[in-house]
């Protein structure tokens, strides 16, 4: 009897022991199945993050400049003045960006001397000047000439401010000097906000 009890009780501890392993098993299945969830989700949120970022890369601004040949001395004027990098960020910027015929009205010796090193700063205030916080479609811009007595005040990121109105239902900027630009294209579409094109560099006066 003594023997068959003591037999018992091997038994159940070797059950408990049994069943003591079997969950302990199960245990480091469930964490690891956790872990390898947790990692392709990681993995995958990683994945879209980059897909995301490369998206909005190859549609900022900059890079909408870039791939229109209308825009080719404007991207010059950017590099020179080493501010094709800000357009390429996070950020909304709304950009009256002078087209190759716009820029080709500015005398050649201006344009060349603006583009040399040593008048860096004088480049970026002036490529500053059509430039303004925020994204501004031109539904909005209309909508706040029109609503301004036909005289919308914007300041530009050089600080200075332009005259937006309309002008037989066209956009018109006057700059600083009294100088006015037409817009000729607009609402075009960047991750880092909207370019509008226009027929005339405008200037400040700083």
């Amino acid at each position: 009897m003594k023997i068959t009890k003591l037999l018992l009780s091997f038994a159940v501890v070797g059950l408990l022991f049994a069943s003591c392993d079997d969950t302990k098993k199960k245990e480091a299945e469930a964490k690891a199945e956790a872990e390898k969830t947790e990692m392709e989700a990681k993995a995958q949120a990683e994945k879209e993050e980059a897909m995301a970022k490369a998206e909005f890369e190859k549609n900022t601004i900059a890079a909408v400049a870039m791939g229109n040949e209308n825009f080719t001395t404007l991207v010059s004027a950017l590099k020179a003045a080493g501010l094709a990098e800000t357009f390429m960020g996070e950020g909304e910027f709304t950009v009256f960006a002078p087209t190759n015929d716009a820029f080709a009205k500015v005398p050649e010796a201006t344009l060349k001397s603006l583009l040399q090193e040593e008048n860096k700063e004088t480049l970026q205030n002036l490529l500053k000047y059509h430039v303004v916080a925020g994204e501004w479609k031109a539904d909005a811009v209309i909508k706040a000439i029109k609503e301004n007595d036909n005289k919308y005040n914007v300041t530009t990121l050089q600080g200075e401010n332009v005259v937006l109105s309309l002008k037989d239902d066209k956009v018109m900027i006057t700059d600083a000097n009294g100088k006015t630009s037409t817009v000729v294209m607009a609402d075009v579409d960047a991750s880092n906000g909207v370019i509008h094109a226009i027929d005339t560099v405008v200037m400040p006066k700083a």
